[in-house]
């Protein structure tokens, strides 16, 4: 019991088939739905006292609510969760949705953040909504070679090349008295050591290890070692983007300028959304409703984590209104993240998985 609602409880199938009817018709028009416009439903075979009287008992049951006492009724939170875990059918994508997630899936073989940032833009596109894609930490790329350019006696620039085949650079600028015999040495040793590592994999006796090696230009070390912590401490901190912003402004739901204010600074709080993705279920569809305080109000996130090898490499996502197409949106982040986990594209991390 709740405010003298009955929240929840054993639905009919006269229930079920008249809430889902409600929510399919509200996701479709963004208006209150009432008895009337039901009627005319060619699978609903039942009169308008009679849907009207049991809209009225889902009503006090927490599932509908009437935003207005002559309006008709629209689904609550526990409406929505109701319909996604029981009464939803499955969408179908198309011959010509699915042509368009493979060529991006192929033509991108190899680089993740690619096509993560190609797939949100065509999901974006396919559902009206906004597309979150995270790219995890695990799997970004590593030093894979150094080298150097003297640029003066006190100054000279280190060269990396990444495990992803992109070229980094750092300008250093030491107390030491440079020359190209220091250079070729002190490359040498981070050839020999410093590659292929996590910053965690950096420890102060290979730091200790490698000052000893350089002699009297032992100084350089911690410079450079910063220098590197930089780069692929950078790499490693999870990345999180958002394709297709504008299409929220579409929405009533969003057209209210405090409630748009509210969603910008929830996407400009991007550790919010890490925290979600983090702490939801690996192996399935995970869908936060709004007005359950991790999200505005009248909005939803549907998303799945991509696994390749067991390992979580990212998320791909969709945030919209809490009136969103489900049915399609969840049928669209699944065939993507179960396509990315497939042979096809365990090739994603390269070696990564045999270095951890």
């Amino acid at each position: 019991m709740k405010n003298g609602l009955v929240v929840g409880g054993e639905l009919s199938q006269r229930k079920k088939l008249i809430l889902r009817s409600v929510i399919e018709s509200h996701i479709a028009t963004g208006e209150p739905i009432g008895s009337k416009s039901l009627v005319s439903k060619s699978d609903i075979p039942y009169s308008s006292a009679t849907i009207r009287n049991e809209m009225a008992e889902l009503e006090n049951m927490g599932y509908l609510i009437q935003p207005h006492t002559s309006a008709g009724r629209v689904p609550t939170t526990l409406g929505y969760r109701f319909y996604v875990d029981a009464l939803m059918e499955s969408y179908k994508l198309t011959a010509t949705e699915i042509i368009s997630l493979n060529n991006i899936i192929q033509n991108k073989m190899g680089e993740l953040d690619s096509i993560l940032r190609s797939a949100s833009k065509l999901i974006a596109s396919m559902t009206n909504y906004t597309t979150v894609a995270v790219q995890s930490p695990y799997g970004a790329p590593t030093i894979e070679q150094y080298s150097y350019m003297l640029l003066d006696e006190r100054a000279f620039l280190l060269v990396m090349r990444m495990s992803d085949e992109s070229v980094s650079t750092k300008h250093i600028r030491v107390d030491v008295t440079l020359d190209d015999n220091i250079l070729r040495r002190l490359t040498s040793i981070l050839n020999a050591s410093f590659v292929g590592i996590t910053s965690e994999g950096i420890t102060l006796p290979m730091m200790m290890q490698a000052e000893k090696e350089m002699g009297a230009a032992g100084s350089l070390i911690s410079p450079v070692v910063k220098a590197i912590y930089e780069i692929i401490g950078k790499n490693e901190e999870a990345d999180i983007n958002f394709e297709g912003l504008n299409k929220l402004l579409e929405y009533p739901e969003f057209s209210n300028v405090e409630q748009m204010r509210r969603v910008i600074r929830m996407f400009e709080k991007k550790e919010d959304f890490m925290k979600i993705i983090e702490g939801a279920d690996d192996d399935k569809v995970n869908i936060f409703i709004g007005s359950n305080g991790e999200l505005v109000d009248n909005s939803a996130f549907v998303f799945k984590t991509i696994k390749v090898g067991g390992r979580a490499v990212g998320a791909i996502g969709v945030f919209g209104p809490s009136r969103m197409d489900y049915s399609k949106v969840i049928s669209t982040v699944e065939y993507l993240s179960n396509s990315l986990a497939g042979e096809q594209v365990i090739g994603l991390l390269g070696d990564a998985a045999d270095k951890d």
